[in-house]
This record gives structure tokens, sequence and C-alpha cells, in this order.
């Protein structure tokens, strides 16, 4: 890494110059070109269309998550205690945890077949961020919380796609 201070060819990722001590952290991050990577690299996840929340109790019986999946057309819901996250529920938890199980869904409880602490996004997140997530993750949907913790939506790998789209289609 070349210093901009005196022009000393330094070892990558160093933090400080080695000839002169200049401060060299940040200067090996992307930086954003233009067009869709700088899309990708500076929208935050507010700028996709976030749809409100689908929640349910943590006491609540599976049987009406499944339910509310169905009825709203959506692959997960958001598991929700005194108006705060605290796990969630999606369709891939259903198959895994239910098919081939005999239980009861309208016995079974939401607490036990939640995901808890789910990995999630802030508002501010960029949509690269969210990318990486879900990438490392293996996840389709990562629900959004404001800072206080209180959901605000959920961001599905196609809410992204489709605002890629859009930008493309501009």
């Amino acid at each position: 890494m070349i210093c901009p201070s005196c022009g000393h060819d330094n070892l990558p990722g160093a933090e400080v110059c080695a000839h002169c001590l200049h401060d060299l952290m940040g200067l090996d991050l992307p930086q954003p070109k233009e067009g869709l990577q700088r899309h990708l690299m500076e929208d935050p996840v507010r700028a996709l269309p976030l749809r409100p929340p689908v929640t349910i109790s943590p006491e609540d019986p599976v049987g009406q998550a499944l339910q509310l999946m169905r009825q709203h057309r959506i692959g997960s819901v958001l598991v929700v205690e005194g108006g705060k996250l605290v796990g969630i529920f999606t369709e891939r938890g259903a198959l895994l945890q239910l098919v081939g199980a005999s239980v009861d869904v309208n016995a079974l409880r939401m607490r036990e077949v939640m995901t808890p602490q789910p990995v999630v996004l802030h508002e501010d997140d960029t949509l690269a961020f969210a990318l990486h997530q879900m990438s490392i993750g293996g996840f389709r949907r990562l629900p959004v919380v404001r800072s206080d913790g209180t959901p605000v939506g959920v961001v599905s790998i196609k809410d992204i796609l489709r605002y890629i789209f859009t930008l493309c289609r501009t």
C-alpha cells in the first residue's frame, strides 16, 4: 500500500506508514465507482419498499404463524415480545422442524421453534451489507429493526433484486 503522504510502499493492510507514520487505516477499503456499484455500496436498506412486519408472540401457537404466513403470502413472521424482536420463524424453519414430526401445531408454541436472536439489518445499513449478511448466513430474508430493537420490516433477496432491476431500467 503506497503512503499518500510520503510515497513509501508499505505492506498490504498496514495501519501506519513504516516510513513517516502517516495513518493508512481505511485506504484499502473498496470505494464505490458509479452506477449499480455505487447504489449497492451507498443506498440504505430504507430505500427498499419495506412492508410492515407480520408479527406474533413467543407464546402463540405455531399453527397461527403458519396461517399468517399463508394469509399474507410471506415466507416468515417476526416473533416479538414487549415490542422488541426476539426471534424469527421462516418457511424453511417450518419444513426442517415440522415435516415428518408428529406434533400438534396448535399446541406447539413459537418459543419452541423460532430462531432466537436472529441476524438483523438496520435501516441505515447499505444494500451491499444486507447482501453480504444474507450470503454468509445463507438467509433469504432478514428482519429490519430500529436501534431500539423494534422491527420495521423484513428484507428479502427478492426485494433487493427488484430494486436493482429498477435501477438498471433507468
